[in-house]
């Protein structure tokens, strides 16, 4: 090795010992008679001293021709520092170097590496090998390695088998667009790169490996977001011979012990609660429960009188906001301009001002007494001090405005601290949904959701009230994790297929190998999977995912650094026998 020590080890008690260093310099001081460097690597960070008189002038000489991020290897004796620093940990001592060595000089840096630095996104994911070296960034990586590797020894503890599926699989028309890989050998012919590994996980139950996960790579070509990247990682479950309960009770236990070990929390219970509770009560299937402000329906008390928006509205709905009554006309026309967003598109708000002396205030006072608001605030659970926000139309846009107003609210009140959280499993999701462009039936899900038994007769007469033996799990309002359990029979996927529109042919074309493997002994089975890059950003009390990737993609899908996606030669695309409209500039 070249280095006795790391940058992060060194304290008190190895004062006059001789020690080797490498790393990068982060900084340099000259003060004339005595120059200082901060060295660093991933360890930390320890100060070297250069002392006129004490060390060689040749060695002096050379450190002042050092520049940041310069590589160097650094040998000297360790000693006790006059002016101790208490917010590193090496702070108590320096090396008074002797021997001095440039591995490699170094550019100056596009941006600062340290922790606050000057950099931009876009300079930085241009330049991720020298933001890596970063603190803050290594930090998430270290976490993401820390999760990765309790993930298994919890999965390991519990009987399961980590097998790897293929990345080369065959393109399915059901989920998001896939990416796809021409073959070669096999002119015409693609492969697509995995959504996810359901068919393979299922196969593998088929096969009598009853406890399978593999932290493993997916593809979706879809469009990007903070959460969202172009390939990302999960945490890819499946068990055989088991109940939904057995797998909410198996998957509770790796995240309580994710919690533990990796954060230090005990986390309580996971509460159970219906996808039509959370519509109901909270406006989307993945509440956020750290805090209440759970929506009111109000029709029966606000219809009926001379205010037409209510009146020809689906649905009135309303939240109370606990100690918000002396919300300023400024802030309740921010709240207004917030709903009346495009993405939302609410016409309007309606507020009531629950007074702290007991009265009540609205802006609708023209069409409502003073007892009509006494009785919306008493719906609502209101007391003096509170402030009612309500809006009305079709019902679905309505609570999707009605949710986001909450979220808005709860980030404005510090209700969404990231240092708290709360978790929930939401159940009894609808099988299908319609789509009015396709005028046909999707899966929620996917195609290989088992209905709940009890609905299975409303396959045929009623697709749309059957319910899913699905479930997702939501922390602090994010869906961290969505499974169900499988159908198992032949007859049964026959039946999910036709009512998604396919034809026998195409069944058979798509699927046909899950179909007959069904027929020589499936069990019952069901699983899960969790996003391990959100998983990690929560942990780390982040929105976005891609501070805990080491090589992530842009909002476009590129890589800036390597500058991809890119071309390829005329020669290379017939080989593949891919023809295209190549422009000659």
């Amino acid at each position: 090795m070249l280095r006795s020590h790391t940058c992060g080890e060194l304290r008190i008690e190895h004062v006059n010992q001789q020690v080797t260093l490498c790393g990068w310099v982060q900084k340099v001081r000259d003060k004339g008679g005595m120059i200082w460097i901060d060295l660093r690597d991933r360890y930390g960070v320890t100060q070297l001293i250069f002392e006129e008189g004490v060390s060689a002038a040749a060695v002096i000489e050379k450190s002042r021709t050092l520049g940041r991020e310069f590589v160097v290897k650094a040998t000297g004796k360790v000693v006790e520092r006059v002016a101790k620093n208490d917010k590193m940990p090496t702070g108590n001592i320096e090396i008074r170097i002797s021997e001095l060595e440039v591995l490699n000089p170094a550019k100056l840096p596009p941006f600062l590496i340290e922790d606050e630095t000057d950099g931009g996104d876009d300079l930085r994911m241009k330049y991720r090998y020298l933001d890596l070296r970063r603190n803050t960034v290594r930090k998430n990586l270290e976490l993401r390695h820390r999760m990765m590797q309790q993930t298994r020894t919890y999965m390991d503890s519990q009987q399961f088998i980590e097998v790897e599926t293929p990345v080369l699989i065959k393109s399915t028309p059901e989920g998001a667009r896939d990416f796809v890989v021409p073959s070669r050998m096999n002119p015409g012919e693609f492969y697509a790169l995995p959504q996810s590994p359901q068919t393979f996980k299922q196969l593998l139950m088929v096969s009598g490996f009853d406890r399978y996960y593999q932290i493993v790579k997916c593809f979706r070509d879809e469009d990007l977001r903070a959460d969202r990247q172009p390939e990302f990682t999960q945490i890819d479950c499946e068990m055989s011979f088991i109940t939904q309960e057995d797998i909410l009770n198996m998957f509770e236990g790796l995240v309580r012990h994710l919690f533990r070990q990796v954060k230090g929390i005990e986390l309580t219970d996971f509460p159970r609660m219906t996808y039509a509770d959370a519509m109901k009560y909270y406006g989307n299937d993945k509440p956020d429960t750290r805090f209440d402000m759970r929506f009111v329906e109000l029709n029966e008390v606000a219809k009926g009188k001379d205010f037409a928006i209510f009146n020809d509205a689906e649905l009135i709905v309303g939240i109370c906001a606990k100690g918000c009554a002396e919300y300023t006309r400024k802030q309740l026309d921010e709240l207004t301009e917030f709903v009346k967003r495009p993405q939302l598109g609410a016409k309007g708000l309606v507020y009531v001002k629950y007074n702290a002396d007991g009265t009540l205030k609205s802006s609708v006072d023209k069409f409502y007494s003073e007892a009509d608001l006494k009785q919306w605030a008493e719906r609502l659970q209101a007391q003096p001090g509170d402030l009612l926000l309500i809006l009305s139309g079709e019902a679905n846009k309505t609570r999707k405005a009605l949710s986001e107003l909450r979220l808005e609210l709860g980030e404005r009140l510090g209700y969404r601290d990231k240092s708290k959280f709360s978790t929930l499993w939401v159940v009894d999701f609808p099988l299908l949904e319609w789509d009015e462009d396709a005028q046909r039936w999707f899966a929620m899900h996917h195609p290989f959701t088992s209905p709940k038994p009890e609905d299975i007769h409303l396959l045929e007469s009623d697709p749309g009230k059957v319910r899913a033996n699905a479930y997702d799990m939501v922390i602090n309002g994010v869906e961290v994790g969505g499974g169900s359990i499988r159908i198992f029979n032949r007859e049964l996927q026959a039946l999910m297929f036709k009512q998604l529109g396919f034809t026998d042919e195409e069944a058979r074309k798509q699927f046909g190998f899950l179909m007959e493997a069904f027929e020589y002994g499936a069990p019952p089975h069901g699983g899960i999977a969790f996003g391990f890059d959100r998983l990690c950003s929560l942990f780390g009390g982040a929105d976005s995912i891609r501070d805990f990737i080491a090589f992530p993609k842009n909002n476009s899908g590129r890589d800036v650094m390597i500058d991809t996606p890119s071309t390829i030669s005329d020669a290379q695309l017939e080989e593949l026998n891919v023809r295209v409209h190549l422009s000659k500039k």
